[in-house]
């Protein structure tokens, strides 16, 4: 069942330095462009969650696919990001896992995700069971149901401000946003980081039709130097000196998280010039690749979860707000 598609999202303001100050604020000047229309790959398996494509910003307008993402823990939905308009200009508002789907600016990323709340799915008893109605599952699948969702064909791509969506979060959607709930997982941050780094996700380049719309799985680096940059992202307390206190901690940690993606990359390096001395058989190669991919992604879901905890311990101690803000709301 092909089902069509359209959505967008922005990174705006995605900090991709190993250590940066306060959250950026500053503003994207130009609307995003609106949502283009695909087709949603079929589920890979039982957990995947669907996480919506978008436009994100990096000096221009860049497409991040749609893909299907892994929850982190049962129970967990995603709440897509989305762009309001306030203060000037375009400021994103990062998504997150939760127990709830909070607000997501009224935006309609298709796939469930219409504007309010997720119609593609729930848990039941541990289980995702997936709404065949919005979703691409084969026949393998027996957590399914099938209720119909009346959509509209809006393709605005922002909150608020001239020709944005006009939606406010309810008091179940704020909650959602207050309540304990974390960022991106490692998967969806190298997924981004990848599009950033593929010319042909541009605006510039593709003019509002990306080469890839969507993918199956996240695309994920094999070697620690594939990675994005670690960034620091203190919510705001009201307080100069805690916040500089909370800055100063998180580069530590980020510090000390390079050193150990360096040392596994000369590792690696040191094993590929091995095989390349012994003439090592292509499958010998492929075996060792794979080794390294595994050795990448475990080091990397290991180090966000780290600083996510971080940032949890010190937005609870601080009286810090969800990051992102609430800009078009």
């Amino acid at each position: 069942m092909h089902i069509r598609f359209f959505q967008s999202l922005l990174l705006a303001g995605i900090m991709l330095f190993p250590a940066v100050s306060i959250a950026q604020d500053a503003a994207v000047t130009v609307a995003p462009p609106e949502l283009p229309v695909y087709e949603q790959p079929q589920c890979p398996g039982d957990g995947y969650i669907w996480t919506p494509g978008y436009w994100a910003w990096d000096g221009e307008y860049y497409w991040v696919p749609g893909t299907w993402v892994m929850a982190p823990q049962p129970g967990y939905l995603w709440t897509p990001g989305y762009w309001g308009w306030g203060d000037g200009g375009y400021f994103f508002n990062e998504g997150y896992w939760g127990m709830s789907v909070g607000f997501y600016g009224g935006i309609n990323y298709g796939f469930g995700y219409f504007g309010n709340g997720y119609e593609g799915g729930r848990w039941e008893n541990g289980h995702f069971f997936y709404n065949t109605a919005v979703n691409r599952v084969d026949g393998n699948f027996r957590n399914v149901y099938n209720t119909r969702v009346n959509e509209n064909n809006n393709r605005v791509s922002f909150n608020g401000g001239r020709g944005g969506v006009n939606a406010r979060a309810t008091a179940g959607e704020e909650a959602a946003a207050h309540g304990a709930h974390i960022g991106p997982v490692s998967a969806q941050t190298q997924h981004a980081y990848a599009a950033r780094n593929n010319p042909q996700q541009k605006y510039s380049a593709n003019h509002g039709a990306p080469a890839t719309t969507a993918t199956a799985r996240p695309n994920t680096a094999v070697h620690p130097k594939e990675l994005p940059p670690a960034r620091a992202n203190v919510s705001k307390t009201g307080n100069a000196k805690q916040d500089q206190k909370n800055l100063n901690e998180q580069n530590k940690v980020i510090a000390k998280q390079n050193q150990q993606r360096q040392q596994l990359q000369q590792k690696q390096d040191k094993e590929h010039a091995q095989l390349t001395k012994q003439k090592a058989a292509p499958a010998r190669m492929q075996q060792v690749e794979r080794q390294h991919a595994q050795q990448t992604q475990n080091m990397h879901q290991a180090h966000t979860q780290q600083m996510q905890q971080v940032q949890q311990r010190q937005s609870a101690g601080g009286g810090g707000g969800h990051a992102g803000g609430g800009r078009g709301r």
